[in-house]
């Protein structure tokens, strides 16, 4: 099989916001807790916070992580969190079926963002709170005035204030799952005003709508369209989650997961650009994809989780190639969605659904979803490229004209660097690549990394953390994929 590969340095999609490498921790399993925070651990600072974990999380270069949920938002006082330990009160934590202990809070997770390199991407209650305690929230966190909650946060210990900038309001309003859900207009009434007074403390903040919980929700576009015609003067993005599993076993559909990702994408783009045209405003709202990922695995084995547990593990997906190759394509899919996805947050980080696995009390080790997000995020920034592929392709399930093989060309911003991240999906059959390239004349292959494999469903564990890894490629005339392989090619001119 071959595939042509074609490259226009001047076909260009869009700069590429860093923050489309995010990710997130919530207070959900042992994210958190047993998770970046476990102070008997060997590798513990002085905070409590474990330094292997946040040695790999600086690794994978996350600039952005959004905190402290999820669903935990929706039912969460962020004063809990706040100030002395001893006096944090233990709650009934109703989303996930925990005990919240409160040992790490926004005093806390503000540092631990500092140590690991990243931002916060900050979410606000707008499920069992509203206005006040959103407003008051961004006064504690970013205001240096002579006031109340600016002064509650100095006599915490913390001076100077945090500065977060990006804000998400609320989490899945949506979803009857959620704890205070509201119908599209309740919703869109409460996130414009606590959006307004947010802004009124913190002029300089940016602010992420909720919408719909995936592409399945009833109320899919009109939520979008009443929350946008509510809140578009004050808020800058709109959000979208969005899981892929594999629970039939169908390799080839799962395969094809992007393909729904990419036409969600472009739905919300859509819809967003109907209420600018409608309201005839100026300002264009951009995606913060800020959940998304494989999600399967774990679903039967949460369901005998005893309840009121601290730290329960829950979710903890063991990921496999199979769905490292998925977790490629996606990715892939939003860098061709630049121009719109600017923030995007890996769900999660640690532990929970996430590429970063720890023993509580022991090793810490890379799932396989790591690796091609790890090559991503430090290998794809800068521009990313409309990069044809002409290539044959399968039909699975609902999906049509799935391509064997998909792929993004990303130049860096120095232009020295032309990175080519691509997935055969075949099975059976190895592709050759044959590359055209315009306004880069010189360019050749210097580098191909690879993860590949026989066993779709080889998986690291704690006991073979590195069963599932990449290999560099030996470059030769041609480039080739194997069968079922996630690729990283970088050229130099």
């Amino acid at each position: 099989m071959k595939a042509e590969i074609v490259i226009d340095k001047n076909q260009v999609i869009s700069d590429i916001d860093d923050r489309i490498y995010g990710s997130f921790i919530e207070h959900l399993g042992r994210a958190v807790y047993g998770g970046i925070y476990e102070p008997g651990h060997p590798t513990a600072d002085d905070m409590g916070f474990r330094r292997d974990v946040l040695d790999m999380v600086k690794e994978l270069k996350v600039p952005i992580v959004r905190y402290p949920g999820g669903n935990f938002v929706s039912g969460y006082n962020w004063e809990d969190g706040t100030g002395d330990k001893s006096k944090r009160p233990k709650k009934m934590e109703l989303a996930w079926f925990s005990t919240e202990t409160n040992e790490v809070g926004i005093d806390e997770f503000q540092e631990w963002a500092k140590r690991a390199g990243s931002e916060v991407m900050m979410a606000v209650n707008l499920g069992t709170r509203g206005a006040d305690e959103a407003r008051n929230l961004v006064e504690y966190c970013n205001s240096e005035t002579d006031t109340y909650y600016a002064n509650k946060r100095r006599q915490n210990g913390f001076e100077k204030p945090f500065g977060i900038k990006t804000w998400c309001l609320g989490n899945e309003m949506d979803g009857p799952w959620q704890i205070g859900a509201k119908t599209p207009m309740e919703y869109a009434r409460t996130a414009c005003e606590a959006a307004k007074v947010m802004k009124w403390v913190d002029p300089s903040i940016e602010l992420v709508a909720c919408g719909s919980s995936g592409p399945g929700m009833k109320t899919f576009g009109e939520w979008e369209r009443t929350v946008l015609r509510e809140t578009y003067e004050h808020v800058d993005y709109v959000s979208l989650h969005s899981y892929y599993g594999n629970a039939d076993n169908d390799t080839p559909a799962f395969l094809g997961s992007s393909l729904i990702m990419d036409k969600f994408i472009k739905e919300v783009a859509a819809i967003c650009d109907e209420i600018k045209a409608e309201k005839e405003s100026d300002k264009t709202i951009n995606l913060s994809f800020d959940e998304w990922n494989v999600w399967f695995h774990s679903n039967e084995q949460d369901k005998r989780i005893e309840r009121w547990q601290v730290a329960p593990p829950l979710l903890e997906d063991i990921y496999n190639l199979e769905d490292a190759l998925v977790v490629g394509t996606l990715l892939i899919t939003l860098l061709k969605n630049a121009d719109r996805v600017k923030m995007a947050c890996l769900a999660q980080l640690v532990n929970v659904i996430a590429p970063i696995m720890t023993e509580t009390g022991g090793k810490v080790w890379a799932q396989t979803i790591f690796y091609p997000f790890l090559y991503t995020s430090v290998n794809g920034r800068g521009k990313a490229l409309d990069t044809g592929c002409v290539c044959e392709s399968y039909s699975a399930k609902d999906l049509k004209e799935i391509p064997y093989v998909e792929t993004i060309a990303v130049l860096s911003g120095d232009e020295k660097q032309v990175a080519v991240f691509a997935v055969n999906r075949s099975l059976e059959e190895a592709c050759e690549l044959q590359f055209h390239l315009t306004g880069l004349e010189g360019y050749k292959p210097v580098k191909h990394i690879a993860l590949e494999g026989d066993d779709l469903k080889a998986s690291n564990t704690a006991q073979e953390p590195d069963k599932v890894t990449p290999v560099e490629k030996q470059l030769g005339e041609k480039v080739v994929l194997a069968p079922k392989s996630w690729n990283m090619i970088l050229m130099e001119g």
